[in-house]
């Protein structure tokens, strides 16, 4: 799987795998981590296509996906931004945090672990980091 980079973003497609989902994940992430910023121009749905040489009807099914997330904002006759909703990006980073957690605990309840087990884990893990949060 090689990576590549289209304007701002950076891209591992892998084509076993549904092409529409890769780009919304890697979009959302990238947006998500700050890796691009409020108000960013995407790349058009014709210039990512033809980077990641895939059909951009593909492309497309992920940009209206990012744009019913409130991610990204067409501007008429200019293309699509990442949205300048701090707020937005906020509340998605929540969410998808929340997701996360949801199948960890799931994941460590399957291991018979309750939460406080979990969390001396998660304890032991950060200090062994260097984390200071006790």
């Amino acid at each position: 799987m090689e990576e590549q980079k289209v304007g701002s973003l950076r891209f591992k497609i892998d084509f076993s795998q549904p092409l529409y989902e890769q780009i919304l994940d890697q979009v959302r992430s990238s947006i998500a981590k700050g890796e691009m910023k409020l108000g960013d121009k995407m790349p058009s749905v014709r210039e990512l296509a033809q980077e990641l040489r895939m059909n951009p009807n593909t492309v497309m099914r992920a940009y209206q996906e990012l744009e019913r997330d409130g991610l990204t904002e067409k501007r008429r006759g200019q293309g699509t931004y990442v949205t300048s909703s701090i707020e937005r990006v906020q509340s998605f980073r929540t969410e998808i945090a929340a997701k996360y957690i949801e199948a960890f605990m799931e994941q460590m309840e399957s291991l018979g672990l309750s939460f406080t087990d979990v969390e001396e884990y998660l304890r032991q893990k950060n200090r062994a980091m260097g984390g200071t949060n006790q």
